[in-house]
């Protein structure tokens, strides 16, 4: 059994499990590319070959030329489209305009003024 994403228009409509005899079947067949579980930021994350650059997600984006997918832009915790932060294919992720601080504490971006914005500590969590 394997993963496999629907493309329609490079975007990821929806992600199966299923034996490739079965997507071979399907009318739509050429709409249907295997992703892998176990592919982040273009890392097999057990030491094996990474394909197409991250897991296929619905909503997320396949870019043909380069076969890979990737996230959408992402948005900050105060629901502004981030509109600063660069993609970088070599890791096939987005990444802010400024480095998150790393002094310990926590942290969310906000676009309106482009800045990490320090939050509480958050609560323990028992186990």
């Amino acid at each position: 059994m394997a993963h496999f994403a629907k493309v329609i228009d490079n975007v990821v409509q929806q992600v199966i499990v299923a034996e490739q005899d079965f997507i071979d079947k399907l009318p739509d067949k050429d709409k249907w590319l295997q992703t892998s579980y176990n592919t982040r930021h273009g890392v097999h994350i057990n030491g094996g070959t990474p394909l197409r650059g991250n897991f296929a997600g619905v909503g997320m984006h396949y870019n043909p030329d380069k076969d890979y997918f990737y996230h959408n832009r992402p948005w900050d915790k105060f629901g502004t489209r981030c509109d600063s932060w660069v993609f970088k294919e070599e890791d096939l992720n987005w990444h802010p305009p400024t480095t998150i601080p790393d002094d310990g504490k926590f942290y969310l971006w906000r676009e309106s003024d482009r800045s990490w914005v320090e939050q509480p500590t958050p609560p323990d969590i028992p186990e």
